[in-house]
């Protein structure tokens, strides 16, 4: 397209304008650490089998079996000296920005990096499955961090004996009583799920494209106000045939945060604060050298669940690496190692191996040890410890047994529970309930079900001393049986603008524009948000209403965007709205020569009213012009 004309006085003409690729999101780049951030305190490992070898950013890496071989024989061969605290006692590093480890309920986001994951569907669990997925692995992570804290697991009871905050010294081997320590993880830790089709993931990312895609997938989870990715956790899946940051035959997966200045191409700019992301790659293509068989036969995924769990305790005990909790003793062969490091790869049946854990109705899944300093061991198994969340009390929630709904049918389900202590009040939540149902405090689950599918469906009840207890089960609701089933059709009314009026959208003045300026994508008129070159804020909006008969829905619109913005600051800013569902952040740096198309699934707003909004917002100089036509709600 050609070069657009700068709407009113601030700019008579653009200069100097590159087109940039379109990348779907908030814009993201390598920049220093931010204001306020201390540099990591870990350093490249000295053993040059050691995949953090020359690569620091790649913290608790664990290596391949043969790549961890040669690591022991290295060490063999460079005797530790002796350490008063002992060569595998963790120390505390005194946290980076004030983070040490995840002090609170983890939320954990599985972001499915790329379009190679392919057609995304629903298993009998409800969990999202992919058909570029061979081995069913997006299945298993879900039910596994589903699971997490259920059925009275105590592997993840490790991570209760470490903490952070102002009472604990730096190079501390233990946590003071007031000490902020991680709870016990009840009631499953998944949080969100998102396949980002926009582009295919790299063939080979870098540390610092994983960290940006943490970051994007931040901004589709909303979590973009001051704190709210304080114990967020984004695993960042490369899909099956991909080589993230050169993974084969060295490592099998590493986590770090957005700050780390050593990361490939720098710290990623985060607008949203700190936040932790693993390397996952699909490490069942490296084979047995990233554990498969490793537990079971023939044992698929078993390396793979081991490594999310092994990354999942680093980041909770060493949330911003390497403020929290790893070896620090120089001369040892540990140097430089945390909790899950010291345990990996020790074989089953041996002292600390790796074994199956049972999540209860959520399944079971190999995992492996992690470094104790309470007991000096390695623990696949440990008591909910000081600061646990344990109470010493027990809570047992009364399951329900499967539910089943339909579309637009009111639903309410007490639960209840009981507590071995008398006088205790309980307080519920829920996890997994289908769209259209919440559950009070006192455990009623009320509303009506907007979605047919089957939903896994976790309860939890806490008493008031933080001792709690789940129960699981399924919910499966059905369409709507009344109104005939759903009428095929597009929502939207003056959907490409062409009547040369707002209505029935809703539109600042000058938005709805057919002037030469910018070309439409089709027909004459379209709507051209900003492009002033000066403070300047636009909106447009429509109000639908999505049939509760309806099974899928999904909203549609072309982009084009100009800009004489230049480098890679997100200067001028478009976000896009559901209601108050952020759907995506576009600004000067998502810049193209033409238009793309842009597509959203409601679904999880049928039966609802929903207001669809644009808002551009510009700052003062140098235009940006967000530009929308044929837009489009298709129902069915």
């Amino acid at each position: 397209m050609g070069t657009p004309q700068i709407r009113g006085a601030a700019r008579a003409a653009l200069t100097g304008v590159a087109a940039l690729s379109l990348i779907t999101g908030v814009a993201m780049t390598a920049a220093a650490s931010p204001a306020g951030a201390s540099p990591a305190t870990g350093q490249s490992a000295a053993n040059p089998y050691n995949p953090s070898y020359e690569h620091s950013y790649r913290h608790g890496v664990i290596p391949t079996i043969q790549q961890n071989a040669k690591m022991k024989s290295w060490d063999a061969g460079h005797p530790t000296p002796n350490v008063a605290t002992g060569p595998e006692t963790l120390s505390y590093g005194g946290g980076i920005d004030g983070v040490g480890v995840n002090s609170g309920h983890a939320k954990v986001y599985l972001v499915f990096y790329g379009s190679q994951w392919g057609t995304q569907g629903t298993d009998g669990n409800g969990n999202a499955t992919f058909s570029g997925d061979p081995d069913s692995a997006a299945s298993a992570a879900q039910q596994m961090f589903k699971g997490i804290g259920t059925n009275g697991e105590l592997w993840s009871a490790d991570l209760t004996q470490w903490c952070d905050g102002p009472n604990v010294s730096a190079g501390a081997t233990s946590c003071p009583s007031n000490a902020n320590f991680i709870p016990y993880q009840t009631g499953g830790v998944l949080s969100g799920v998102w396949e980002d089709t926009s582009a295919a993931s790299p063939s080979a990312a870098t540390g610092n494209q994983l960290g940006q895609e943490a970051v994007k997938a931040a901004a589709h989870f909303g979590n973009t106000a001051s704190g709210s990715n304080r114990n967020a956790y984004y695993v960042i899946l490369s899909p099956h045939g991909t080589n993230p940051d050169n993974y084969q035959n060295q490592y099998c997966a590493w986590h770090d945060y957005t700050g780390d200045s050593s990361l490939t191409g720098g710290a990623v700019n985060s607008p949203y604060g700190d936040i932790a992301f693993s390397n996952q790659p699909y490490n069942m293509d490296s084979g047995a050298g990233c554990g498969v068989g490793f537990v079971n036969s023939p044992g698929t995924l078993d390396g793979w669940t081991i490594t999310l769990g092994h990354e999942w305790h680093e980041m909770m005990s060493d949330m911003n690496p390497a403020g929290g909790w790893t070896n620090q003793q120089s001369g040892s062969s540990f140097n430089g190692q945390e909790n899950s490091d010291e345990c990996a790869w020790l074989s089953p049946g041996t002292a600390g191996g790796a074994a199956n854990v049972s999540f209860g109705s959520f399944g079971t899944y190999p995992e492996q040890a992690s470094w104790s300093n309470d007991t000096n061991a390695c623990a696949i198994s440990h008591p909910i410890v000081n600061g646990g969340g344990g109470g010493g009390n027990t809570v047992t929630v009364t399951n329900p047994g499967s539910q089943s709904g339909t579309v637009g049918t009111a639903v309410n389900l007490q639960l209840s529970a009981t507590d071995s202590a008398s006088g205790q009040t309980l307080t519920y939540s829920a996890t997994g309930l289908p769209a259209g149902l919440s559950i009070s405090s006192s455990g009623d689950i009320t509303g009506t079900p907007t979605t047919a599918g089957t939903s896994s469906v976790t309860v939890t009840a806490k008493d008031s001393t933080g001792a709690s207890g789940s129960a699981s089960f399924s919910w499966t609701i059905s369409g709507s049986g009344g109104g005939g089933g759903c009428t095929a059709g597009q929502l939207i009314g003056n959907p490409g603008f062409e009547t040369g009026s707002a209505s029935p959208w809703t539109a600042t003045a000058g938005v709805i524009d057919n002037s030469s300026g910018e070309p439409a994508h089709s027909g004459s008129w379209k709507a051209w948000l900003d492009g002033y070159g000066t403070t300047h804020t636009d909106t447009l909006s429509q109000t639908v209403t999505i049939p509760a008969s309806c099974k899928s829905a999904s909203f549609s619109f072309w982009l084009h965007i100009d800009t004489a913005e230049s480098g890679s600051t997100a200067y001028d800013k478009l976000t896009v709205q559901a209601n108050s569902t952020n759907l995506a952040t576009y600004s000067n740096v998502n810049a193209n020569s033409g238009y793309v198309q842009k597509t959203f699934n409601l679904s999880s707003f049928i039966g609802q009213t929903v207001t669809l909004k644009f808002t551009g917002t510009e700052d003062s100089s140098l235009q940006t012009s967000f530009v929308i036509d044929d837009t489009a709600l298709n129902a069915s």
